[in-house]
């Protein structure tokens, strides 16, 4: 921080105010201190500092009467709200009005510098980042990833069409999104967008669901009911999930698309339907089609183009983005501000293997935003799980993508002389694995490994993995 920054100290408490200004001044910041809260307001509409630091309880209006009157007039200024009465309801009282962060008293003096600290550093950011923001439109899909821009491309080739789609992508990649955005950009439009996911609906239903049915066409049939089909006439309607379709409601299907109509269950007028259809699925249909689980000419109807949607772990670049979004989007469900990223948690977000994808980022995101202590999310802020899901969690076959996630994540900390750590590391897991499997034989573990059997002797005392005997060797 260049320039030295001012904080504004407000509190009826004439030794935490000494205290408070002593330990900034000592940091270089400049201080000015109020004994209420009036006086500040005044003075804020002719200079701002970097941050304030206030109590809530004082004679006259509160810190958090304060804090509502800044976050409405001065949005972008950090407000640290202090209170001895370390009681729940002030703690969310002061989050939901938008305070920066939360400190108890008695209170520790380093501690609250390195929060008035980041605080500032905090408001420095904003304001560098301040003009993106305000025009930043969230788009309907984010992504700016290479894997991405493929889908949109093929989202705007098909804008003029009403061809079948099929869009393959592993759960949670966001196959339902797409299919909307092929809906918005379709001569369609204008009519309904109806969706249905297979996995969701038990067998017996299913053909109700899709055809409807006449009243009395079963048991609790107690009203003619109009089906997906019917409700999607002159529209799009989005089947998700396709592999778990059973083989009648398949033959059905087939029939609708090259007929154009139906029955309803229970029903012996034929129903006629203009209707588009874009199906998803996560698994891969050829391979249901081989095994007979999904007859081929359904499959050669749906699978007129293709869309491929990427993992999210194939497109790191966007998870920053999307991230950001979702933390918005969490806080204005739950009327709360914001959460921030800090930078080396994003990084470290991103190197993660979210082997649910987009939507256990999105959940991620919401579990922050109700779990996080403070404005900023700090690594050891994330949810447990994502903590321990190091390197080594990556699935055994890709090994090279956890190394390179360790890699990045080291240098990210700062850390330096990685192949000092790293290849000792390879070597003694090829070894101990290669020992393994000859039950400690060396020369037949040398063998594995395509070294000589003085080579692996060698290694193994460097390495200090144990002495130079050959145990079980001439066994």
């Amino acid at each position: 921080m260049s320039h030295s920054e001012t904080v504004w100290i407000v509190d009826d408490d004439r030794s935490i105010r000494w205290v408070l200004e002593k330990a900034l001044q000592q940091e270089g910041m400049n201080t000015h201190s109020f004994e209420s809260t009036s006086g500040v307001l005044s003075r804020l509409a002719r200079e701002q500092p970097d941050a304030i630091i206030s109590d809530i309880r004082m004679p006259g209006p509160s810190g958090l009467d304060l804090l509502a009157q800044i976050r409405e007039r001065y949005p972008r200024l950090p407000v640290i709200i202090m209170t001895a009465h370390s009681d729940l309801d002030s703690a969310v009282a002061s989050y939901q009005g938008g305070a920066f962060e939360y400190l108890p008293k008695p209170f520790d003096v380093d501690e609250a510098v390195s929060l008035v600290k980041r605080a500032c550093l905090h408001a420095l950011e904003q304001q560098s980042q301040a003009p993106v923001t305000e025009q930043s439109r969230t788009p309907e899909i984010i992504g700016e990833a290479p894997a991405m821009q493929e889908v949109f491309r093929a989202i705007g080739r098909l804008s003029h069409s009403n061809i079948t789609v099929l869009i393959n992508g592993e759960s949670g990649t966001g196959k339902e999104l797409v299919a909307h955005a092929l809906h918005r950009h379709s001569p369609r439009a204008a009519a309904p967008f109806i969706a249905l996911n297979m996995a969701a609906i038990p067998k017996d239903l299913m053909e109700s669901e899709l055809f409807g049915h006449e009243k009395g066409a079963f048991t609790g049939a107690a009203n003619q009911r109009r089906g997906r089909f019917e409700q999607a006439d002159g529209g799009t309607l989005f089947l998700d999930e396709i592999g778990d379709m059973p083989a009648d409601t398949q033959t059905r299907l087939l029939r609708v698309l090259a007929d154009g109509e139906f029955y309803r269950v229970g029903g012996h007028t034929p129903v006629r339907v203009d209707v588009r259809i874009i199906a998803a699925t996560h698994q891969n249909l050829e391979t249901l089609v081989q095994a007979g689980k999904f007859r081929e000419d359904l499959f050669h109807r749906l699978n007129v183009i293709r869309i491929h949607i990427p993992r999210l772990a194939d497109r790191r670049e966007d998870i920053p983005a999307l991230a950001r979004h979702f933390l918005a989007s969490a806080a204005q469900e739950l009327s709360v501000e914001p959460k921030l990223l800090k930078t080396e948690t994003e990084e470290y977000l991103r190197n993660l293997g979210w082997p649910g994808n987009v939507r256990q980022l999105e959940n991620t995101c919401r579990w922050i935003t109700v779990m996080a202590s403070g404005r900023e999310v700090h690594i050891d802020d994330l949810p447990p799980e994502l903590l321990h899901q190091s390197s080594e969690s990556q699935p055994s076959g890709n090994w090279e993508q956890g190394l390179r996630n360790w890699a990045d994540q080291a240098l990210t900390r700062g850390q330096t002389g990685l192949l000092d750590e790293a290849v000792p590391a390879f070597e003694r897991i090829m070894i101990e694995t290669a020992l393994k499997h000859t039950a400690g034989r060396r020369r037949d573990a040398a063998q594995l490994l395509g070294w000589g059997r003085n080579t692996l002797t060698r290694k193994i005392k460097e390495l200090g993995m144990g002495g130079d005997d050959d145990e079980g060797d001439e066994s």
